[in-house]
């Protein structure tokens, strides 16, 4: 319990993946919702945006988790370079 609450451990790269599967959840949603939505019906470009917003969403969201779990990794890295060193 010491290490979390002096933040020797990180508990933000476990939350990061919850963050990550949301973000993808609702890109997923807004992409059906894109393709499928409106009162203009079904159109083949809508059908194109809408994967578009599926899959551009799942990438972003990727991609900036995973920026934020290479900052993790390098506190991990530096912390246990410096218990190494006399």
């Amino acid at each position: 319990m010491n290490s979390i609450l002096y933040f020797d451990k990180m508990i933000t790269p476990r939350i990061i993946t919850l963050i990550y599967w949301l973000l993808a959840l609702v890109a997923i949603i807004s992409g059906l919702a894109s393709m499928f939505g409106g009162w203009e019906g079904f159109t083949f470009g809508k059908f194109l945006f809408g994967v578009g917003i599926a899959v551009g969403g799942i990438l972003g969201a990727r991609i900036w988790c995973e920026l934020l779990i290479v900052l993790f990794k390098i506190h991990e890295n530096t912390t246990k370079i410096a218990e190494r060193s006399p």
